[in-house]
């Protein structure tokens, strides 16, 4: 990592260091992309639209994707134009067809084309919200992802396992958490830009000054800024009621005294996941989520039990509890269907989880270091509930906070006093914005 002090000016100041940071310090490196027509995408289209005009650092992006919710071929409509442009260009048809096609894309040292510029995240290793894991979830489960999929240019995570002398990973293959972790705190390193990567680095009182600006908490100037920290980087913190049960001291999972989940995303799943994982005594989990499945389903229900088996365990869990909150107490569990995924196999599984789907918690109080919960169902019931800790996991939002008030309703929009005192940002947030323009603000990108 980089050694020394940090400049005092610099071209590019880049707020962030995941992935995309990442990428965009190995282009301001000189590294350029370039179309590669030698291997064509199979896309004819775009491979015509690009034959011509190889450099992909300016490139009309609405043009060459004009096309994609017509093709043949399978394109996210949920990414951002470019984010799926670059994709499939890397790594084409990798979802469906990891390995049948080479890159489209071609890197070229350009020495002449160096920016000056730093990465300031706040993380301890560079990777961003890969390094940084704000809940009780084990680094051992397998990414949403496959390898070839989280891999970046100069140093694939196949390069990575071969110098780590592991196995090449396979297709469709998902790594761990911790294998990634690991993976973005080499590249760096591994492909010569760590002397601009300044991890564990708060940042904090950025404004627009002359010609650039000000980052205050650094004492660094830059012409230009990114804004590179995402839009997951926060918990979405829990109501002040609930405060005292974040307070309670942390306790082993074995104890008898069970864990609450509050929550019906894959950060629940994971914490869930982590419970069923080893060998050791399993700790009950309590689990209060949303359920309107026609209206906004758990993302969870997207998980085919043959890829994520362990996910698919835990909606089905979900399910199951719904079903009975509505009054068929007499429905088989999954967990004793031979048919299903083996996941929660264990004998005894079905008994260390409780689904309270659509449950409200209307008292909270702390006895003997042990909380108290009253709640009450989605029939009226009022139920009662002793547990040992709180994982409040109902989603997270991306902070512009270190953007002084100013510069953040010029990125945002509104007045200066309408962000006064709100920094929180969602995936909604800059979507149009970005969308039209990654320029979301004179000299300001959002990536």
């Amino acid at each position: 990592m980089a050694r020394g002090s940090l400049p005092s000016k610099v071209e590019v100041g880049i707020i962030g260091n995941g992935p995309s940071a990442l990428i965009l310090s190995f282009i301001l490196h000189g590294h350029i992309p370039y179309y590669n027509p030698a291997h064509p995408h199979p896309d004819p289209i775009l491979h015509a639209k690009l034959a011509d005009s190889p450099c992909l650092l300016d490139v009309d992006v609405p043009n060459l994707t004009a096309h994609f919710s017509a093709s043949r071929l399978s394109y996210s409509t949920q990414a951002l134009p470019i984010n799926v442009l670059l994709d499939t260009l890397i790594r084409p048809l990798s979802d469906t067809e990891p390995g049948a096609y080479n890159s489209c894309v071609k890197w070229r040292y350009e020495p002449k084309k160096v920016v000056s510029h730093v990465v300031l995240g706040n993380t301890v290793e560079a990777g961003g919200q890969w390094a940084d894991n704000p809940v009780a979830a084990s680094w051992d489960i397998g990414t949403l992802s496959y390898a070839e999929m989280l891999s970046l240019p100069g140093y694939t995570i196949e390069d990575h396992f071969r110098v780590a002398s592991k196995e090449i990973p396979t297709d469709f293959y998902r790594p761990s958490r911790r294998e990634v972790a690991k993976y973005l705190a080499l590249y760096p390193e591994a492909v010569g830009i760590s002397n601009a990567i300044w991890p564990a680095k708060i940042v904090e009182d950025v404004t627009r000054v002359p010609g650039g600006f000000q980052i205050g908490s650094h004492n660094l100037y830059c012409k230009r800024l990114i804004l590179a920290s995402g839009v997951f980087s926060h918990l979405i913190p829990a109501r002040p009621q609930l405060q005292p049960l974040l307070r309670l001291p942390a306790c082993p999972f074995e104890s008898n005294v069970p864990l609450l989940v509050v929550g019906s995303g894959f950060s629940a799943a994971d914490i869930i996941i982590s419970n069923s994982l080893g060998n050791s005594p399993k700790r009950k989990i309590i689990h209060i989520f949303k359920w309107a499945p026609d209206e906004r389903p758990s993302p969870l229900r997207a998980c085919h039990p043959g890829a994520y088996p362990e996910y698919a365990g835990v909606y089905r869990r979900m399910k199951l509890a719904a079903i009975r909150a509505l009054g068929n107490k007499d429905i088989l569990s999954p967990l004793r269907n031979p048919k299903v995924n083996p996941f929660f196999d264990p004998p005894g599984s079905e008994d260390i989880y409780e689904g309270l789907p659509n449950t409200y918690i209307k008292g909270v109080s702390i006895r003997d270091k042990v909380g108290i919960v009253t709640l009450e169902d989605s029939t009226g019931q009022i139920l009662e509930r002793k547990i040992s800790n709180i994982e409040y996991v109902i989603g997270r939002r991306g902070s512009l906070q270190f953007l002084d008030c100013g510069l953040r309703a010029e990125v945002l929009g509104g007045d200066t006093a309408q962000h006064d005192t709100t920094a929180s940002i969602s995936g909604h947030s800059l979507r149009a914005k970005v969308e039209e323009d990654l320029e979301v603000a004179p000299d300001v990108f959002a990536i």
